[in-house]
């Protein structure tokens, strides 16, 4: 008799875990075979955020709330830090990840010229004083968000014999640029990219 009622536990165990499974995968979603891989991006929790008001009033006015605006400055701070360092360094292969096709080519062309000429880029990032969002905007299907940094940087110049050209490797430099990231809203990439910069 007790054979029977431990038979009788066991299915109902088996039904309560097929109820689970079944919620799980219609919570969570299920893999279908087409996702992709993995990317690493930038700025994917402002990209959500942005893309559940894509369509409201809130792109074209700017009208952006605090906490959308935090969010994105959060991965916008770690983009400008990395495209900045990896430039320095000549770095293409993670420049290229982050930059719009011009851009990349723009800042390739710059890097191949020094090194024809033999130069040593150093820089030091010491942080960012500031960042802030200028501008969103959405043009068809293309989110446009301009962002002012306020960084300090030191950096310096130096020839084939290590002697400086340019800048001070001793003083620390205020560089106060405007940036203007990219991202096509329909693009499975989280990754906005880098399409304009200017000084301020």
């Amino acid at each position: 008799m007790s054979s029977q009622f431990g038979f009788i536990d066991i299915i109902l165990l088996a039904m309560f875990a097929g109820f689970i499974i079944l919620r799980l995968r219609n919570i969570l979603g299920r893999k279908t075979g087409h996702q992709g891989k993995p990317v690493r991006g930038y700025f994917p929790k402002g990209m959500e955020v942005l893309k559940d008001i894509e369509n409201n009033e809130a792109i074209r006015t700017g009208n952006v709330d605090e906490e959308t605006k935090k969010q994105f400055l959060k991965g916008a701070d770690i983009a400008y830090e990395q495209i900045i360092t990896s430039f320095a360094k000549g770095d293409k292969k993670s420049l290229k990840g982050l930059l719009g096709k011009g851009m990349y080519n723009d800042f390739s062309q710059v890097i191949d010229e020094r090194k024809k000429k033999e130069l040593i880029y150093e820089t030091t990032f010491i942080g960012i004083k500031s960042s802030k969002i200028l501008e969103f905007k959405k043009i068809e299907n293309i989110y446009k968000v301009t962002v002012n940094f306020v960084s300090e940087i030191i950096t310096c110049v130096k020839d084939k014999n290590n002697k400086i050209i340019e800048g001070n490797p001793d003083a620390i430099k205020t560089v106060n640029d405007v940036w203007k990231f990219s991202k096509n809203m329909w693009s499975q990439d989280p990754t906005w990219f880098l399409v304009e910069t200017s000084n301020k």
